[in-house]
């Protein structure tokens, strides 16, 4: 496969390493000082636990060119109008593999309604001066699959591909035919739990205050109230019934947690902020997928 990855930030440079070791024919592109970094160093990777950097040379570009089998995007909410605009002469299928709560229709309308494919990433991890820390597999994180679906829902021929091909670099992927809802649903989750933890300085410190625990548990409750529709997964229909006790005692545990410490949670930047404001704007509007 001919792949472009389109964003070399923490989950877009884990899955470039990934492919590229599989044996793909991968750029990943970058701009600015991690694109110098990467074209004199290449991907550097740290593993919790190991002081050992390992350095994958993927070939990185500045800009796209050509034709691609398959462009995956990984930036933020925010960024996305600008990555739109950059591929409307490329050619290739786009799968966006991030935050998004619009559904697919603004996407498809600059780049070809056909060209497009939702997912979300599984990996994570922080960016520590350029080198990608993040935690080693675990029996539950190889549960958790990388959720792809076609916009309408169907199950087609390029996306069983895509589908298989993940799985054969590695990861655990699986075809999504409510990609729409899915990503609504999450961030329906993600936007309380991210604003709350940079309002408290990072997810211990939100752990550390009960009360924070609470508020944003009311705004996640609120949320998928007023999604309209089942969450998807369903087990996000949890947050709607079960106690509010046991639920901000697991919220807590889960805060202190190393997931949720050694991932994009403590990434107190500015850029972060405005992701979360931009996934908040779109909640706000009406639905646009399944």
């Amino acid at each position: 496969m001919k792949l472009l990855v389109y964003g070399a930030g923490v989950c877009g440079s884990l899955f470039a390493v990934r492919m590229h070791e599989a044996g793909h024919d991968v750029s990943l592109l970058a701009r600015g000082e991690r694109l110098a970094a990467l074209r004199q160093h290449g991907v550097r990777l740290m593993e919790e636990g190991d002081p050992a950097v390992r350095r994958v040379p993927v070939p990185v570009v500045e800009r796209p060119d050509g034709a691609y089998d398959l462009i995956a995007v990984f930036v933020r909410t925010h960024q996305v109008d600008a990555v739109l605009e950059s591929l409307g002469g490329v050619q290739g299928d786009v799968l966006f593999l991030l935050n998004w709560a619009a559904g697919p229709e603004p996407l498809g309308a600059v780049i070809g309604h056909e060209r497009v494919l939702l997912g979300f990433p599984t990996t994570g991890g922080t960016m520590d001066g350029g080198v990608v820390r993040y935690r080693g597999s675990t029996v539950l994180t190889r549960r958790v699959a990388i959720p792809v679906g076609e916009p309408d829902g169907r199950s087609t021929p390029r996306l069983e591909r895509i589908v298989e091909t993940f799985r054969t670099a590695g990861f655990n992927a699986k075809a999504e035919p409510r990609m729409g809802a899915w990503l609504r649903t999450h961030a329906a989750f993600e936007v309380p739990l991210g604003q709350a933890v940079l309002a408290a300085g990072g997810p211990v410190a939100l752990a550390d205050d009960p009360d924070a625990v609470r508020g944003m548990l009311q705004l996640m409750r609120r949320n998928l109230a007023a999604l309209g529709t089942p969450p998807v997964p369903r087990v996000f229909a949890a947050l709607r019934v079960l106690p509010r006790g046991l639920l901000v005692a697991v919220l807590r545990r889960f805060l202190k947690s190393p997931t949720a410490v050694h991932s994009g949670l403590s990434d107190a930047s500015p850029a972060a902020a405005a992701e979360l404001e931009r996934l908040a704007e779109q909640l706000r509007a009406p639905a646009g997928g399944r």
